[in-house]
């Protein structure tokens, strides 16, 4: 298939970003019907990919950031990625608890 472009990673993201989306990812084995509403939404941004291209790009960005993020925490701060502080706001659960607790 053909690359995603900056603009369409932002979408993706933007979607994934959503709690409800999350939540049903987290919940799900078989996530078909997720990746077919992210695709839809996509669509609406004028982006045209199935939900196996939204599936696969979400997975390969979860398994970049996680590589990236573990380097990090082993003091390897060479490693990076485009999107990490976006993921890292989805994918990053635990600071985001802990943030919020030092908030109140």
């Amino acid at each position: 298939g053909k690359h995603w472009t900056v603009n369409e990673v932002r979408a993706l993201i933007r979607i994934w970003s959503d709690k409800n989306i999350q939540q049903q990812l987290e919940g799900a084995v078989r996530n078909k019907r997720i990746f077919e509403q992210v695709a839809a939404r996509l669509q609406k941004f004028g982006i045209d990919r199935d939900w196996k291209q939204c599936r696969t790009k979400y997975k390969n960005l979860k398994h970049e950031y996680k590589s990236v993020k573990s380097a990090q925490d082993s003091g390897n701060t060479s490693k990076s990625m485009k999107f990490f502080n976006e993921l890292d706001a989805i994918l990053g659960h635990c600071t985001i608890e802990q943030a919020s607790k030092s908030d109140n």
